[in-house]
């Protein structure tokens, strides 16, 4: 297992979060936003920058994170999830999101593309399901003649939430160039007991993991905090992952805060609390 981090969960400003990463040991960067632009929003200009800034600091890009099937499976409603600052899209847009975020997946010598399965608006069916598995057929048939893995996430604002669900869509699709990336952090939300029951769902097809942890307040609500302080067992987590010889990236996303609201700082204690329970510091 090697330690990665999604950089904006520690700052917008690329080259610095390059630089608080390496004060970790860390050179496997996830790109999301950079400088305050989504990775596929970002021009010719940026992108230079961005490979420039990798290059300085000895960096690597591990994923290319995309917004693609973040997006309403039918007519587009009000009231969506977070895109994290992506440029609004259609459905019929999908498709040019996705060729160009293969280029970017290339530019940046990644095999892997994070997407999504559609904003969850009510139950998830058995057609819903089916529907969501016919979407994904055409974009793996272009990932795989690419040479790259789409990386399906259990997202709790989509459809597939959890893991089982997510898995069982993937399973469906039954193409080489989909895998998961689990997120036990969004498992927790979607009222998925993260670990045992979602690893065991998740361990024959997990490609990457999302780290952010989680517990319930005094409200009764799910709420976001430091990794190490919440109610998921990720050294119970690691160790299985570790027993499966999973060699893959652990890629810290925040999401938490911190009492002061510093997202840098809350980011440094959770990348610290991570490294610790993966055996790394």
């Amino acid at each position: 297992m090697q330690a990665a981090v999604i950089t904006d969960e520690i700052s917008q400003n690329f080259d610095h979060a390059l630089s608080v990463m390496a004060e970790f040991g860390v050179p496997n960067a996830e790109l999301r936003n950079v400088y305050g632009t989504y990775i596929v929003d970002a021009d010719a200009d940026l992108l230079n920058k961005v490979e420039a800034d990798l290059k300085r600091r000895g960096a690597k890009v591990v994923c290319v994170d995309t917004p693609f099937y973040k997006c309403d499976l039918d007519a587009p409603k009000a009231g969506a999830g977070a895109t994290h600052n992506a440029n609004e899209r259609t459905l019929a847009d999908q498709q040019t999101l996705l060729l160009h975020a293969m280029d970017l997946a290339k530019r940046f010598e990644t095999p892997f593309l994070r997407i999504f399965s559609f904003w969850k608006r009510g139950g998830l069916t058995p057609d819903i399901e089916e529907r969501i598995a016919d979407a994904l057929v055409r974009p793996c048939e272009l990932a795989e003649r690419a040479g790259i893995t789409l990386l399906l996430e259990n997202e709790h604002a989509c459809y597939l939430g959890t893991a089982a669900e997510t898995v069982r869509v993937i399973e469906r699709v039954g193409s080489p160039a989909l895998k998961l990336v689990y997120d036990p952090g969004n498992s927790f939300f979607a009222g998925e007991q993260p670990f045992p029951a979602g690893y065991e769902a998740a361990r024959a097809f997990t490609a990457h993991v999302h780290i952010k942890d989680a517990k319930v307040n005094a409200d009764g609500m799910p709420v976001f905090c430091k990794v190490g302080d919440g109610e998921i067992d990720y050294a119970g987590l690691f160790a299985a992952m570790k027993a499966d010889a999973y060699d893959g990236y652990i890629a810290l996303e925040t999401h938490y805060k911190g009492e002061d609201g510093d997202a840098e700082s809350a980011s440094r204690e959770s990348l610290r609390g991570m490294m610790e329970l993966m055996g790394l510091k």
